[in-house]
């Protein structure tokens, strides 16, 4: 097959691409979500779970994900319908492509009004807002901000227009100088707050949590949690690392930089829990605090401690830059398929996403105030407490993103011929090439399957 190049550019190296994947992976989901999830299941078992899930399940995903996209050199949307045609399969599996771009777009809608909290919580923890609070007071202050939809815009706004920004500008001259910084700073906050995590006399206890697997504490249900994570946290199925593949030099090794960027998004994960976890402890705080663990738990430890605001600053500031990188990937699909089919720049294809996701993010502002009370579904059981929030989480996390990895692994595993996988991954027909094979097209799409039929009920687990 001759060699495409994509029209918007390509990742000067495999290290930049690796930074870049890495930031689309490492998101709210490792920083406030992995802790939590730990915390509810039992510490250091669960994470022996989740790293076999992000082993046989992640890694193989990831590769495939990224493959179709290397050999597209397309947007997701455009790179699915070429490569049907190319192998002679059924032309609707360009809908693959939509779904995941869809599913992207839907996302960064309501993730950007969760990381504009994030952006309020840093500059309030600078101000000293939380020193000596009560956990009532901290309960209190989130309250009052995602109870305020005007406050909740304008944080919405500003984070919306620092994505955009980005994109507008280019593979090289935005995604990859962003990445180029974001990256390495999120690592270096992330290590300061380990050393800061070190001197609150809970380290070890936080280790232990975290690292001695309590195998009583694992349950079939935390199991499927962690299988579940293990796919949503390397960002697949949204389109995101197939856009971010088109970009990869011809060059670079699939396997190698996906293994890569599967340990980095892991070891940020790790030092996320390694920061977390003796903070809570050296304050007398419950590690399975479930989501509010991040916006009401920590703040009241950081109140309490020695240089609290800085260090809650810097926390704070973290998980802005985790959320920023991941919002870029989540835009740039939509961004590059109508540069590519409709006659765009980027600057306004950016510019009109942009403005549609935060038009669409709207709802989920007034979902926690004005409309907290709306709850459209209300009709089917499944559904009847979930606001308009709660419904965009649960269709793009427990629906449409299995779905689209499950139609991921199965176009590359069932519909890509064996010459083609070869040619793209540039492996030879050998042992890994035949265990990749063997996960991707039984191991990995069953593994899905039944995350996706317990999530939506159809099966139930434990």
């Amino acid at each position: 097959m001759e060699k495409r190049e994509s029209i918007h550019g390509q990742w000067s190296s495999r290290w930049v691409f690796v930074l870049a994947a890495t930031g689309s992976a490492v998101g709210l989901g490792n920083i406030w979500k992995f802790p939590y999830i730990t915390g509810e299941n039992g510490g250091g078992a669960f994470v022996l779970v989740y790293l076999l899930c992000i082993a046989v399940i992640g890694v193989p995903t990831m590769m495939a994900e990224i493959m179709l996209g290397r050999r597209g050199r397309r947007s997701p949307i455009n790179t699915m319908r070429h490569l049907a045609e190319e192998e002679g399969r059924n032309g609707a599996w360009k809908y693959l492509g939509w779904a995941g771009v869809a599913a992207g777009f839907l996302i960064l809608s309501y993730y950007s009004v969760i990381a504009g909290w994030a952006l309020a919580y840093f500059f309030r923890t600078a101000a000293g807002v939380f020193t000596g609070q009560t956990a009532d007071g901290v309960g209190s202050i989130f309250s009052s901000l995602i109870s305020d939809p005007e406050r909740l815009i304008t944080w919405h706004t500003i984070f919306m227009v620092m994505t955009t920004v980005v994109v507008a500008r280019g593979v090289k001259g935005g995604l990859e100088k962003a990445v180029r910084y974001l990256m390495p700073a999120l690592f270096i906050l992330l290590i300061i707050l380990v050393g800061y995590a070190m001197n609150t006399g809970a380290f070890q206890q936080g280790l232990e949590f975290l690292f001695t697997p309590n195998f009583d504490k694992i349950t079939a249900d935390g199991v499927l949690i962690a299988m579940g994570h293990a796919f949503f946290t390397l960002s697949l199925g949204m389109g995101a690392i197939m856009v971010y593949g088109s970009y990869l030099p011809q060059k670079a090794s699939i396997a190698k930089t996906t293994v890569m960027i599967a340990i980095a998004d892991t070891v940020v994960a790790l030092l996320a829990g390694m920061a977390i976890f003796p903070i809570v402890f050296a304050n007398g705080l419950e590690p399975g605090a479930g989501p509010g663990l991040i916006f009401q738990t920590l703040p009241i430890a950081f109140g309490q401690m020695p240089g609290g605001e800085l260090f809650g600053s810097i926390f704070f500031m973290l998980l802005v830059f985790a959320a920023w990188s991941s919002a870029i990937s989540l835009i740039e699909p939509m961004v590059a398929y109508q540069v590519e089919n409709m006659g765009m720049n980027r600057i306004k294809a950016a510019s009109w996403t942009g403005m549609t996701a935060w038009l669409l993010g709207l709802a989920t502002v007034f979902s926690f105030n004005i409309w907290s009370e709306v709850k459209p579904l209300s009709m089917f059981e499944t559904f009847a407490d979930k606001t308009i929030f709660d419904l965009l989480d649960y269709l793009t996390s427990n629906i449409m993103l299995p779905l689209g990895g499950l139609l991921i692994a199965l176009f590359a595993a069932w519909q890509m011929s064996r010459a083609s996988s070869l040619d793209e991954l540039a492996m030879k027909d050998g042992f890994f090439f035949k265990v990749w094979r063997v996960l991707i097209r039984y191991v990995t799409p069953v593994a899905v399957s039944i995350v996706f039929l317990n999530a939506i009920g159809l099966i139930s687990i434990g």
